[in-house]
């Protein structure tokens, strides 16, 4: 047991705490989606989602979250694909450059988003000649703009672990680096790389700013333009992206506990 611990009361009554801080804004948006004029209550703007004859007025919410979903695939493809590898490389090759490479990952977080846009906008000119002006060319943008949180997430799983003994361990029984990154490094990284995952679907999906200013459309632009027609169904929407990223942190919990008991069991 840990003596630093703080008593099992301070940690429930912190626990209820930090859950009325976010239960009291869900239940009241909740609750503003079921009351009628009168008082009462009713599933009818619930339903109406579903209901053929919204379907046109509905249209730019579907392809808004679409693209907000196919944006966050590839965003945080770009973080595990590239990012992490280059961090493995900074930590085991070049550990010199880690202080440069973290301002570098961390300047993002103090740079507004319009000035990023600004600096962005002459490149994505080039990229809608070459790649079109599809939605999903957001991620390089959304990649540079989640590096501060992922940053922090990876490296702290980095830093948990001898990276260095386990690479030159498995390098001497003969494996390759490829080998050595997927089957050795990754899954002693996985607690940080989930959480990079997690961190980087929820900004991907309330990112509103560069999507609107680039002249994109995703949840949040759809959730402003629908919000002018029809309040409740804007509340809705919320509700559901608030709902599937507590859960997708319920899955991503869950796999990495599941994760880290195989690998106990194994070692």
């Amino acid at each position: 047991m840990n003596p630093l611990a703080p008593p099992a009361v301070v940690r429930w009554v912190i626990g209820v705490a930090v859950g009325l801080f976010f239960a009291v804004p869900f239940v009241g948006t909740l609750l503003f989606t079921l009351r009628l004029p009168d008082g009462g209550y009713t599933l009818d703007r619930w339903t109406g989602l579903f209901d053929p004859a919204n379907a046109r007025a509905l249209a730019p919410l579907w392809t808004g979250l679409g693209n907000s979903l196919l944006l966050a695939a590839v965003t945080v493809a770009i973080v595990l694909v590239l990012f992490t590898p280059t961090m493995v490389l900074v930590a085991l090759r070049f550990p010199a450059l880690r202080r440069v490479f973290e301002f570098l990952a961390l300047l993002p977080i103090s740079i507004p988003a319009i000035v990023l846009v600004v600096g962005l906008s002459p490149i994505y000119l080039s990229i809608g000649r070459t790649l079109g002006t599809g939605a999903w060319t957001l991620a390089f943008a959304y990649g540079i703009l989640v590096l501060p949180f992922t940053y922090r997430a990876i490296q702290a799983s980095i830093d948990a672990i001898d990276l260095r003994t386990l690479s030159e361990a498995a390098r001497t029984l003969g494996a390759g680096w490829l080998t050595v990154l997927v089957r050795v490094i990754v899954p002693n990284l996985r607690t940080g790389l989930l959480a990079a995952a997690l961190i980087t679907v929820a900004v991907v999906l309330g990112e509103f700013t560069i999507a609107s200013l680039l002249n994109r459309q995703v949840l949040q632009t759809a959730l402003v333009v629908i919000n002018r027609q029809d309040a409740w169904t804007a509340a809705i929407f919320t509700l559901l992206a608030l709902a599937f990223a507590f859960a997708l942190l319920l899955l991503i919990g869950r796999a990495g506990r599941v994760g880290a008991a195989r690998q106990r069991k194994t070692s």
